[in-house]
């Protein structure tokens, strides 16, 4: 049975989680935030819970908030029965960076990458982290050990946006790319940013991504060297997805405003109803979510990780226990990318 359409997306997507019944790792077990995050996941029964961390910690600080030890797993990686196998395989999956096994074990004791590899061996769907972690340690986890989806080169993030009210759709859904990860996208690099937020776009709305390859200008109407990425871009991104509504480079207005877009770039395939923002560089993307959150009262979900073969998302380090139960409800979505 699926979800009501009078939902808001976000209630829809935790209706999704709840039929997934994936198993999630929250990698940060003694963090407070996390386990409060916890407690509302496993009252909604969204998700099936791993907590890493010290045994003793963990039951502490779940105590503290009320969690149910009963009803979430706890692992501390260096006491677990799978400690010397994830060792074994991260020194096979990468024998130049961890040669010897004291190397790797020393690697594998982290709560990240014991997490990580719980994804990559299948005894997890998906994991969240960060609210205690730099992003530079989750993406380095998640690289290295569940690594990159099939035909992709590189790891983006994307931001979640919805927006109360526009125009004349309450609770429109747009996705804001790259806005968390990579500064300075290369041609190559935006193709992929593009390809995989349509994804997540689609799977989680389900609805059909229409993508604009933002900039200062509108099919020429200005030139500059830092705009010939964007053209090289869209041929990338249109010999890899031919069927995926994509145009650049569009400004802003003429992405999601049809009335600038029928004068701005008439025929254009977008026609001012974009619905995936892919900026140009880190700067642009996320000061335009931040403004986007703040002016007009968006709810800003993410940073959520794209281009990775299985779900790990990103935290920010201020994140509120909601923003991660959200995170936690995308990643069990996206684990079960066939239920609709």
């Amino acid at each position: 049975m699926g979800e009501p359409e009078t939902m808001n997306p976000l209630m829809r997507i935790r209706e999704r989680a709840r039929r997934a019944r994936a198993h999630i790792v929250l990698a940060e077990g003694t963090e407070p935030r996390v386990l409060q995050a916890a407690r509302s996941i496993l009252s909604e029964e969204m998700a099936h819970i791993t907590l890493l961390g010290d045994q003793k910690q963990v039951e502490t600080a779940a105590k503290d908030v009320n969690l149910p030890l009963n009803r979430v797993t706890i692992i501390d990686p260096l006491s677990s029965p799978d400690f010397t196998m994830f060792v074994d395989a991260l020194r096979h999956h990468d024998p130049q960076r961890f040669p010897d096994e004291e190397t790797a074990r020393r690697q594998m004791s982290q709560v990240l990458w014991f997490g990580a590899m719980m994804v990559r061996q299948g005894k997890a769907d998906g994991m969240v982290a960060g609210s205690v972690h730099t992003t530079a340690d989750v993406l380095r986890s998640a690289i290295r050990v569940v690594g990159l989806a099939p035909g992709m080169t590189s790891v983006s993030s994307y931001f979640f946006m919805v927006v109360p009210k526009y125009r004349d759709t309450l609770d429109k859904v747009f996705i804001y790319t790259d806005a968390g990860v990579i500064p300075n996208p290369t041609a190559e690099q935006l193709a992929d940013i593009a390809i995989a937020s349509a994804g997540a776009y689609e799977l989680l709305t389900g609805d059909t991504p229409k993508v604009a390859l933002l900039s200062f200008s509108t099919k020429g109407s200005a030139k500059h060297e830092m705009l010939d990425k964007i053209p090289e871009a869209l041929t990338l991104i249109r010999r890899r997805e031919p069927n995926l509504i994509c145009d650049g480079e569009l400004q802003a207005d003429a992405a999601i405003v049809p009335e600038v877009a029928s004068s701005k770039d008439p025929g254009g395939v977008v026609a001012g109803d974009a619905n995936v923002l892919v900026f140009p560089d880190l700067n642009s993307g996320n000061i335009a979510y931040k403004l986007t959150e703040r002016l007009a009262n968006a709810k800003a979900i993410g940073p959520l990780l794209s281009g990775l073969d299985k779900p790990v998302n990103d935290l920010s380090r201020g994140c509120r226990p909601d923003d991660i139960v959200n995170a936690v409800a995308v990643a069990a979505v996206t684990s079960r990318p066939s239920l609709k």
